[in-house]
């Protein structure tokens, strides 16, 4: 490809971006069509067989490098004649300045020990990193592991390989983009693809559990009023139209604990309700206050709890008898909170909550469950299909109060207390996850082995509340339960295994940027 299509194709000539990514694909049998729409580049990639799916990385390394100042984002299709099976979204931005924040943000943090980060690279002129596109493209390729042109990996293949392919997609969105609609054409493949602009989606972050430092017993708060313990992680929030944590902690300045915290394994966190401010700055809009440290400081204690959220314009969930209700692009949603203690919506009253769900569908399209059950620790990263007991408490049957939800008419289940991510299920078009992990927990909450596993959940709902499509964005928490994002991806394997182990037959796939698609073939 000569000078001239190379700079037609920057200035988001399609026919030229086509034949740039015909070119990088090296595969003869697969066709490019192209569609730029408002910054948004479709591309559908269409064979008799059907595309392999890292495909999709290949034509990202291609529009990376290409450095198009009219294409922020891209959305890949894989076609096999007429049928669209797979497709994969990617925001396209600026890796060098992304690092260099990364590595200011983590700089600027007190007496903490960060990830090892990327160090910030130059950047080439635009010309010359289009004179360095093949070596871009055959760096990415091997980079990869070329495992898209074999169906079996080269032996000694490492998990941070498959990290290093999967790294490309971990972009912080800057915008929620609504993808266009493909201009209808007799003689496209895009014809067929349905609108995504007919109906509104309705995407929710959510995260699990939350406590950002405590006074009591002793002093274990952050420096500076807490301000910088999302730094690293709240680009990732961005693009949530409902971004949601469980706070399991109270905002509070009660000083009576109605817990022994001398008894063996008995704790009580107290945060001053000035760290409010560090969830609503932070981005957060629904918090559960359902779970077993939410009576920490009594009754009082809960009451603060909630008139501080609440009083930032945040919506608490899990009062008893309490239902909430948002209205997002104009789709009226509902959120109950449940644990597996009678003082809030209790999960093991099963008729009472399937009674809760009548009622809000009487004034909600889309209903989300938040719920606090579960065994804790390392042990408990599996989800059994009966009542887990944890220190002679009964923490309910996750899976059958799930179930009864989405029968009952609920749209999303999300469920933390374990302390570890657990698996996610797709049950009846709805999406489940038995738990979010830890979040953030300073000084409070393990973050040794599997419990420094953490992660922000993307689900996509349509305005019937069935998933549509989302993400795992692979966090870890440090030696001080701060999170930061992962570039290693593990959360993303780790979840993957879980769903495999425990819901093998679940028709979810989870991609190695963390997409979660729905796999046609369960």
């Amino acid at each position: 490809m000569g000078d001239r299509q190379i700079e037609l194709a920057r200035t988001g000539n399609e026919e030229a971006i086509a034949q740039l990514i015909q070119r990088a694909l090296l595969n003869q049998t697969v066709q490019v069509e192209t569609l730029l729409q408002g910054g948004n580049l479709q591309v559908v990639l269409q064979s008799s067989r059907l595309p392999d799916r890292p495909l999709a990385r290949v034509v990202y390394a291609t529009l990376l490098g290409l450095d198009s100042p009219v294409i922020q984002s891209l959305r890949v299709f894989g076609q096999q004649g007429q049928q669209t099976v797979w497709t994969q979204n990617f925001a396209l931005g600026d890796e060098r300045n992304r690092a260099a924040h990364s590595q200011t943000l983590k700089s600027d943090r007190p007496s903490l020990t960060p990830l090892p980060s990327h160090p910030p690279t130059s950047s080439p002129h635009p010309k010359i990193a289009l004179l360095l596109l093949p070596t871009i493209l055959v760096s990415f390729l091997t980079g990869i592991g070329l495992s898209f042109f074999s169906q079996r990996q080269a032996p000694g293949s490492s998990q941070a390989a498959e990290a290093n392919s999967a790294r490309v997609a971990l972009i912080p969105p800057t915008a929620d983009v609504e993808l266009p609609a493909p201009k209808p054409s007799l003689a496209s493949p895009l014809a067929a693809l349905p609108s995504s602009s007919a109906k509104p989606i309705i995407s929710i972050k959510a995260v699990g559990d939350m406590v950002l430092g405590t006074n009591f017993p002793g002093d274990r708060l952050p420096a500076d009023g807490g301000q910088w313990l999302f730094d690293d992680v709240k680009p990732y929030f961005a693009g949530a139209d409902i971004l949601f944590g469980n706070f399991e902690s109270t905002l509070t300045d009660y000083p009576y604990s109605a817990k022994d915290i001398n008894q063996g394994m008995t704790f009580a966190f107290r945060t001053p309700p000035a760290f409010a401010n560090v969830l609503k700055d932070a981005g957060f809009n629904v918090l559960s206050v359902a779970n077993n440290h939410s009576f920490d400081f009594s009754d009082q204690g809960f009451a603060d709890t909630i008139a501080n959220i609440e009083q930032l314009g945040m919506t608490a969930i899990g009062q008893k008898g309490k239902i909430s209700y948002l209205t997002v692009k104009g789709v009226p949603i509902a959120f109950i909170g449940f644990s597996y203690l009678p003082d809030h919506n209790w999960m093991l009253d099963l008729d009472t909550a399937r009674a809760l769900v009548d009622q809000a569908k009487q004034q909600a399209q889309i209903i989300v469950i938040s719920v606090h059950a579960g065994a804790e620790g390392s042990d408990a990263m599996n989800t059994p299909d009966r009542s887990e007991l944890f220190f002679g408490e009964d923490r309910g049957n996750s899976v059958q109060f799930a179930h009864a939800m989405i029968d009952q008419g609920a749209s999303l289940v999300l469920g933390h207390g374990p302390h570890v991510p657990r698996s996610l299920e797709l049950y009846k078009s709805r999406l489940i996850a038995y738990s979010l992990g830890n979040f953030v927990g300073y000084q409070t909450l393990s973050s040794q082995g599997v419990l420094g596993n953490s992660m922000i959940l993307q689900a996509d709902l349509n305005d019937e509340g069935k998933f549509v499509g989302g993400k795992v964005i692979p966090v870890l928490l440090d030696a001080n339960g701060v999170p930061y994002v992962d570039d290693t991806f593990r959360s993303v394997s780790f979840v993957r295994n879980l769903i495999e182990s425990d819901f093998p037959v679940t028709p979810l796939l989870i991609e190695d940027d963390g997409t979660i698609v729905i796999n046609e073939a369960n």
